[in-house]
C-alpha cells in the first residue's frame, strides 16, 4: 500500500495592517522628535545692488586685528601663526577689551580653506563676544546677559559691539 502524503498548509501571516502600523509609527516620530533650527550666524552682507554707494572710512589700523584662515586650517593673527582654540578667543578677549568699542575684527579668508576650520574660528570669535557681555551684564546688572531686558542688552551690546569684517581671497 502506498500512502500519499498530504501536502500541509503553511499557514499565513496576515499583513494587511502592518502598513497602517508603519505609518502611524512614521507619524508618532515625527511629532514627537524636537528640531533643532539652527539660527545661523549674524553678519552684515554687502549691498545687493553694486553701484550702491558706500561710505569710505579711515580706520586706526591700531584698532584692527587681522586673522588671516588658510588652506589645511592654518590661521595666522597680525602675521604670527597660532592654532583655533582656547588661547586664540583670549586674545581675541583681550583685543575687544583693549581697543573698546571702535576695534575690527579682519577676517580673510583663503577660498580653500575647508568649512570646519572657519566654523570653528567664527564660534571662538563670537563665543568671545558673548563672554565679554555676559561678564560685563554680571557685573552690572547682577545677572546674565540673556536674562537681561531688551535695553539693558542694547547697552551691553553698544559696549562690545560686534565689528567683524570677512574677505575671501581668491585661490591663486
Amino acid at each position: 500500500m502506498l500512502r500519499l502524503r498530504k501536502k500541509r498548509d503553511v499557514p499565513g501571516l496576515d499583513t494587511t495592517s502592518t502598513s497602517d502600523i508603519s505609518f502611524m509609527l512614521l507619524i508618532f516620530f515625527l511629532v514627537t522628535t524636537s528640531m533643532d533650527s539652527e539660527k545661523g550666524l549674524g553678519r552684515q552682507l554687502p549691498p545687493v545692488d553694486p553701484e550702491e554707494l558706500q561710505e569710505m572710512v579711515d580706520v586706526d589700523r591700531s584698532k584692527v586685528m587681522t586673522m588671516h584662515l588658510m588652506q589645511g586650517g592654518r590661521l595666522t593673527i597680525d602675521d604670527k601663526e597660532t592654532k583655533i582654540d582656547d588661547a586664540m578667543r583670549k586674545a581675541v578677549r583681550h583685543f575687544i577689551v583693549e581697543k573698546g568699542s571702535r576695534h575690527i575684527i579682519e577676517l580673510q579668508v583663503d577660498r580653500n580653506a575647508d568649512y570646519d576650520s572657519y566654523f570653528r574660528l567664527q564660534n571662538q570669535i563670537v563665543l568671545a563676544y558673548r563672554e565679554l557681555r555676559n561678564a560685563a551684564a554680571l557685573k552690572k546688572y547682577k545677572h546674565t546677559f540673556q536674562e537681561l531686558t531688551e535695553e539693558q542688552r542694547d547697552e551691553i551690546n553698544s559696549q562690545f559691539p560686534q565689528r567683524i569684517q570677512e574677505t575671501v581671497e581668491a585661490a591663486i
